[in-house]
């Protein structure tokens, strides 16, 4: 089957849970968090969860299980903690808890970010991939990048990954 085909096939609403990474940010003030959530149910799904949890590595982890198992979340949007400064450890809280790893997620919003951004996209590093039966995307914690990478790289897939990730064959 195609993939014109597995997305006609594709569930429509899917359930997304929001994680902001910040030490600085509450729920409050989560900008980018709001819009993720916000266009989520725009998009047609159903937001089961929004937290915002501090950058560090354990607090990430049980954030990330609690959306897994108790909001039962199959896709988690993650945003912030993807840069290169010591603080920055969602890539390192997250990688080791992935099945699998969507290694073309990265490079593709890397392109995507370099036309708009320049040189600076070096400074990211987004990272998607699977953990159980859900799909989970770290995104920097800026709401111009969320923007991007929601719009143009994970909703217009999303139902189109998730028919893969809960196929039983």
């Amino acid at each position: 089957m195609g993939h014109h085909e597995h997305r006609a096939h594709a569930p429509r609403s899917i359930r997304v849970a929001v994680l902001s990474v910040s030490s600085t940010r509450t729920l409050d003030a989560d900008e980018s968090g709001h819009w993720i959530a916000k266009q989520a149910a725009r998009e047609g799904h159903r937001v089961v969860a929004h937290e915002v949890v501090t950058d560090a590595i354990t607090p990430i982890r049980n954030a990330v299980a609690l959306m897994l198992t108790d909001a039962a979340a199959e896709a988690l949007i993650i945003t912030g903690g993807t840069g290169i400064t010591p603080k920055d450890v969602t890539i390192e809280a997250v990688r080791p808890l992935l099945d699998k790893e969507l290694t073309a997620f990265g490079p593709i919003f890397a392109q995507l970010s370099f036309e708009q951004i320049d040189t600076a996209a070096l400074l990211s590093r987004s990272t998607a991939g699977v953990i159980g039966r859900c799909l989970v995307f770290c995104l920097p914690g800026s709401l111009k990048a969320c923007r991007l990478a929601c719009k143009a790289l994970i909703f217009p897939e999303l139902g189109h990954m998730i028919g893969h990730v809960t196929a039983d064959h």
